[in-house]
């Protein structure tokens, strides 16, 4: 039941037309190729690069995790699509080769050479990602008309298709990857591209513009890592059993600290207690919500999802108290409202309740 969010350190896009530009803090990632003015008519193939923190993932995995099994997601988020096909993918590697993230902006007059660019890994005639000769399991995959573009481990692929009528949001699944870069000694971040059948494809032309971690909105780059801690030991308390319901939360102090993890408890209860004879009030007894329960957080203001009903990764536990969750809120950005939505199964069918729970992040 335990989601954490890391946020990108760094990250830039790689033009083919421009070879040594730095674009360390463009507000936007590119991928794709184009055909347009903006490239004075030439054809042009663009890779974002993306890093993030070594000690966050190792610290999240030995700290948090625990040696659980995990997944691990890469995060982008659309800004602007231009011609897109009905079907297309976009592959994500790991990068091999340190880089420099730099101070450029796109088509910045005069160039900026600051950091990395297609060519370089640190700055203009500074470290050319291409090497004299590769190490095991490393390739470039690059056009010989646009020597450079990154340097990555082709046999740590990552994968995600998009079809007719999908999100264009990016949410591709890394835990292989997460685990290299635990297992290994070195992290260099994440490449994302085309697939090669259509990235130098002259013919078919498509752009997809994401925010990047220099954005000005709430939609920077995040590597997601959930795994299932959540328990179910419930003492004497009772089952909800009928679907009619009250769901609200016993200590909510609706405004938390960024760094801060906080257990939300939920007191449940008939919405129509049955008549009983009985010497005591029926609202003493305890009740928790059947064990495959789910929670989902919600932006307030844009109607985000922030994070979404999942079925190992937002289950919600129970003790002899009552039923919980446990939220990162460093996941979350600050100085900004949340609701929590809760999902469970009853009388046959799929619930899903808004517990009127809001809270605010704080810095």
């Amino acid at each position: 039941m335990a989601v954490y969010k890391i946020f990108a350190e760094k990250d830039a896009t790689l033009y083919s037309n421009y070879p040594n530009e730095n674009t360390g803090l463009d507000e936007i990632l590119e991928i794709g190729n184009t055909l347009g003015s903006d490239t004075g008519d030439a054809f042009q193939v663009m890779r974002p690069v993306i890093k993030f923190s070594t000690s966050d993932i190792t610290d999240t995995l030995v700290s948090k995790v625990k040696g659980v099994p995990f997944t691990a997601s890469l995060k982008l988020f659309l800004a602007q699509a231009d011609s897109i096909p009905i079907d297309f993918s976009i592959n994500c590697y790991r990068i091999s080769g340190s880089w420099n993230m730099g101070t450029g902006k796109f088509q910045d007059s005069p160039e900026n050479q600051t950091g990395v660019s297609w060519q370089w890994k640190s700055s203009a005639t500074v470290n050319p990602w291409i090497p004299v000769a590769y190490s095991s399991s490393v390739t470039a995959s690059y056009n010989n008309a646009y020597p450079g573009g990154g340097t990555y481990i082709y046999t740590n692929e990552a994968t995600q298709s998009f079809s007719y009528n999908d999100t264009l949001d990016i949410a591709v699944n890394v835990t292989s990857q997460v685990h290299g870069i635990y297992s290994s000694s070195f992290n260099d971040g994440f490449l994302l591209k085309l697939k090669d059948s259509l990235e130098f494809q002259t013919g078919s032309f498509f752009n997809l513009k994401y925010f990047s971690v220099d954005t000005h909105t709430i939609y920077p780059p995040i590597l997601e890592i959930g795994w299932d801690d959540s328990t179910f030991t419930t003492g004497s308390n009772s089952v909800i059993t009928g679907s009619n319901f009250v769901v609200s939360f016993k200590n909510n102090q609706y405004t938390y600290q960024r760094e801060s993890v906080q257990r939300f408890r939920l007191e449940v209860r008939p919405q129509y207690p049955a008549r009983t004879f009985t010497t005591s009030s029926i609202y003493l007894t305890s009740y928790y919500l059947p064990q495959n329960s789910y929670y989902q957080i919600v932006d307030m203001d844009t109607e985000e999802i922030v994070i979404a009903f999942n079925n190992s990764t937002t289950k919600i536990s129970a003790d002899s108290i009552s039923s919980y969750l446990d939220i990162y809120m460093n996941g979350l950005q600050p100085e900004r409202y949340y609701k929590i939505f809760i999902k469970t199964t009853l009388d046959g069918s799929t619930i899903i309740r808004d517990s009127e729970l809001t809270f605010k992040v704080v810095q």
